[in-house]
């Protein structure tokens, strides 16, 4: 049975610190019902076209056209080598005119315009309609008709805001990734690899690990001007579940120290450790737990703190020195 995620209302700064440091996904009711962009999303959608396009820069990007038999669902075709839809370049403008045009035509297609930098593409946008709680991070738009994105995860923090119609995020934690059933990761829809056991019909024939967990999900659904804080890593499905379908996110990770991210880093250990012997890489997990999860506390807590060297704390000078140290093996150094 789905449980609803956790709720609460629109929240300062301030108490965001408190969600943040949680990792886990919250509901922020009514957080951007303010929004000049939301008010023109009630009004209609050409309103909203309107409201958005006066700060067009006329820049071009990618959208998805696909038949409406596939439903917005934007995925795989017969293989994993090709897709159910087609891409096609063009003005950011002539997109959302698409949208706006085939509302209510059901022999049209179905139309999805995804991820458009607001800064770059529709500058003055961010001023108009402002986020706090992810300051100084560029924001970007999500336009469509209804749609349905496969079940996937993000590397990043992520505050997802709706500014016209209403969508449905389906939500699953990061620890089930065993059980997701991955498509590829370099053959994708729009970036990241998906969960081929959410993101279908039940089918225990193909997928029997994921089916004792497909009814656990965490349910979100929000309407205009809801947010919803997704924390990195978890898996999440998301509808756009009227005709007409706004959403602005905003992708950031809060607990960055420097330039490196955690999803290179495994992506490293993957070359490195993952074809190695049973035995070996059993040893090396024990290493990482050790020097990297640190479960039974810092590795080098028997010693006073002003002996830990390089496995002190990261700021101000070990990110670097650390940094260098395997920046220089990489080079092949010793």
């Amino acid at each position: 049975m789905t449980t609803p995620v956790p709720e609460r209302g629109a929240i300062t700064p301030e108490d965001f610190r408190e969600v943040l440091q949680s990792c886990r996904p919250v509901v922020l009711r009514g957080q951007v019902r303010d929004w000049p962009a939301v008010k023109a999303g009630l009004t209609s959608a050409g309103a909203f076209r309107d409201y958005l396009l006066q700060f067009d820069r006329g820049l071009e990007m990618e959208a998805f056209f696909g038949d409406r038999s596939i439903q917005g669902k934007y995925y795989y075709g017969e293989t994993f080598s090709g897709f159910n839809f087609k891409r096609e370049q063009m003005r950011f403008a002539a997109a959302v005119d698409a949208v706006i045009e085939n509302l209510g035509r059901p022999e049209s297609p179905s139309v999805y315009a995804g991820s458009i930098p607001l800064d770059s593409y529709l500058p003055g946008f961010t001023q108009d309609n402002p986020m706090p709680l992810a300051s100084g991070v560029e924001p970007r738009i999500w336009v469509g008709h209804e749609s349905n994105v496969s079940c996937h995860y993000d590397a990043m923090e992520n505050i997802a805001c709706i500014a016209a119609g209403r969508r449905r995020f389906t939500l699953y934690p990061p620890e089930l990734i065993g059980k997701m059933y991955i498509g590829p990761i370099d053959r994708t829809m729009a970036g990241q690899p998906v969960s081929l056991a959410a993101s279908g019909p039940s089918d225990p024939s193909l997928y029997p690990d994921f089916e004792p967990y497909r009814d656990s999900a965490f349910v979100a659904e929000l309407e205009p001007g809801d947010a919803l804080f997704l924390p990195k890593l978890w898996w999440h499905q998301v509808e756009g579940t009227e005709p007409f379908n706004v959403l602005i996110n905003y992708w950031w990770d809060a607990f960055r120290l420097g330039p490196d991210a955690p999803y290179t880093a495994m992506l490293l250990a993957m070359i490195a450790i993952s074809e190695r012997p049973p035995q070996e890489r059993a040893a090396w997990r024990a290493w990482f737990d050790h020097y990297v999860f640190r479960g039974e506390g810092h590795p080098l807590r028997h010693l006073p703190a002003d002996e830990h060297g390089l496995l002190g704390p990261l700021k101000p000078d070990n990110y670097g020195r650390l940094r260098a140290y395997v920046m220089h093996l990489l080079r092949g150094g010793q």
